[in-house]
């Protein structure tokens, strides 16, 4: 059909219909003051192929792991994605449908989400799991709020070793709710075990525990456990989903609730977003849930269905009764994530885990044995998963953008998360990477601190 523009008349006509005689009066509760006047000063406009060369243009400006050899970690990763994933999410059935409300015509959309949950469960060893959060930063608050919830107690506590834009989100979470972040030192890389000791106490909710974490190192995890359980607290463990094809689930060692960055799970790195947050918990902690549940049942007729349950959340409830502001869930993604899943099983996950702790170790002995004299070091000698901290005299900024100059992406450095010494900078090395590359990486690396 034609585009058909807009008369006056029919404009006059809308306006009578819905009661008003002009434009301006449906502003009028807006002061005049405080009305822009004139015209936008903006650009003619484009014809579509116009439009298509511009965007294709501002799109060149940037360089991605196409053609960019990655090394980047720092809770976004690039891993292998089967190609059969990209098919099946890009199915006009998932691709444009949103988080479903109508939920009994939405069989597909619930199921999906219902496997999804069901997955989770089994990776991180718990009893329930939600439709998916946001990311990772804001499960691991939410995490914190349902430990807060659970016990009636108003004290958290935060390693320094946790993702600082997990601590910055955790913060901002709950600064407003009453509740107290305390923080605990990792001055090795690692949890402080004594300093944690000295911070419990009867007033303490919950602990919050990244494993592997932002370093890349292996945490204490049961001992950590036995810790804040001995004072009557919930242990929050937030998990890379990969490591858990190597490393024991969260339920293993004790975890009431486990959240994590899912991203790594069939999604792209796609410039930082979206991503999706995943949620799982202890069986008497459903009620403290936040977001939704996707829950199995049958029809009157004993057919299987699906149907959402348990959305304690404010647009369903009253505010004030509400366990979670979350207004929606990472469909999408989530469904990525689950045909990632289905599509490795359990030793194609296996084997993604082991081969990014070999690969990333053979990186660290090859830096140590090309650059080791250069300047180079790493920060902290702790056992790691997939990832570790380099340090050097250069400034970790100026080497990224020399390593980007040579075809390489590594990072974040420490100064970009706001954290110290501006020599410290993250690498990466996941089951996407050959041999070949991770030896160019190390010439590149080497070369850049030579210049």
């Amino acid at each position: 059909m034609d585009f058909i523009p807009t008369t006056d008349e029919q404009k006059a006509h809308m306006l009578r219909a819905i009661g008003v005689s002009s434009v301006d009066e449906l502003f009028a509760d807006i002061p005049e003051a405080l009305r822009f006047q004139g015209r936008l000063a903006l650009p003619e406009g484009l014809s579509e192929y116009q439009l298509l060369a511009h965007m294709r243009e501002l799109a060149g400006k940037n360089r991605h792991v196409d053609e960019l050899v990655c090394f980047a970690g720092g809770g976004a990763y690039d891993h292998v994605i089967p190609s059969a994933v990209g098919t099946v999410i890009s199915r006009s059935e998932f691709y444009t449908s949103y988080t479903p409300y109508q939920a009994e015509i939405t069989q597909g959309v619930l199921q999906s989400i219902f496997e999804f949950q069901t997955l989770i469960c089994q990776l991180t060893g718990l009893d329930i799991a939600n439709a998916s959060m946001y990311d990772g930063a804001s499960a691991a608050a939410e995490g914190l709020i349902m430990a807060c919830s659970q016990t009636g107690r108003e004290r958290v506590l935060v390693p320094e070793s946790v993702h600082p834009e997990y601590r910055a989100v955790v913060e901002t979470y709950l600064r407003h709710q009453g509740i107290a972040v305390d923080t605990v030192p990792a001055p090795e890389g690692a949890v402080d075990l004594a300093a944690l000791d000295e911070r419990l106490g009867s007033d303490v909710a919950g602990l919050l525990m990244q494993h592997p974490n932002f370093y890349g190192h292996l945490e204490p995890m049961q001992e950590a456990a036995d810790a804040v359980h001995a004072a009557g607290g919930l242990l929050v463990a937030a998990v890379d989903p990969i490591s858990l094809g190597l490393l024991e689930p969260p339920g293993a060692y004790g975890a009431d609730i486990a959240v994590g960055e899912g991203q790594a799970l069939g999604n792209s790195l796609s410039f930082g977003g979206p991503y999706l947050g995943f949620l799982a918990a202890k069986q008497e902690l459903v009620r403290r849930i936040p977001g939704r549940i996707v829950g199995e049942t049958v029809d009157s007729e004993g057919r299987r269905g699906y149907v959402l349950t348990l959305q304690a959340r404010e647009q369903h409830i009253r505010r004030h009764r509400a366990t979670s502001n979350i207004c929606t869930n990472q469909a999408l993604n989530a469904l990525a994530a689950s045909v990632y899943l289905a599509l490795v099983g359990k030793e194609g996950l296996r084997e993604a885990a082991y081969l990014s702790f070999q690969k990333a170790h053979y990186l660290e002995a090859r830096l140590k044995a090309r650059a080791g004299g250069r300047g180079l070091r790493r920060r902290w000698n702790q056992p790691f998963f997939k990832e570790f901290v380099i340090e050097t005299d250069l400034a970790a900024r100026e080497l990224q953008r020399r390593l980007l100059d040579r075809g390489f992406v590594a990072g974040p450095a420490f100064s970009q998360v706001g954290l110290e010494p501006q020599g410290a900078l993250l690498v990466c090395a996941t089951e996407a990477r050959s041999r070949e590359e991770i030896d160019r990486f190390v010439e590149a690396l080497a070369e850049s601190l030579e210049e």
